[in-house]
């Protein structure tokens, strides 16, 4: 018998270190921070479903991890997605949200009355 680890030794030997390199990630520490739940749609997730569940850097930039979590947001992959397009558009377009809305000044009923009248 040989005193090298055979080639299962081997593979559990990088699965085990992969593993550990993985958990340093960004992801699976925000997934140990916070709920498995998306933060727009709160839709919760499984050890099942987890897969669809991401891990969004709020600033939009994958180089700021701190380890405290706060520029990262769970959300699931459709959630995710509408916030990259809408962050895509505001590059593109600017900001094309209305900051102040008028209220609305046409009243369809104002002559009502009037109307009915004419008809008689």
């Amino acid at each position: 018998m040989s005193d090298q680890p055979s080639k299962l030794d081997r593979v559990l030997a990088q699965a085990r270190e992969y593993k550990a390199k993985r958990e340093m990630g960004y992801r699976e520490q925000a997934l140990k921070l916070y709920p498995w739940i998306c933060g727009r749609c709160t839709r919760e997730f499984t050890h099942a479903n987890l897969r669809e569940l991401t891990v969004h850097h709020v600033d939009h930039n994958h180089d700021n991890n701190p380890s405290d979590g706060s520029n990262w947001e769970l959300l699931c992959l459709y959630c995710h997605d509408n916030e990259h397009a809408k962050y895509e558009e505001l590059i593109q377009y600017g900001d094309t949200t209305e900051t102040k809305v008028e209220a609305a000044t046409y009243n369809p009923f104002a002559d009502l009355k009037g109307m009915m009248n004419k008809k008689k």
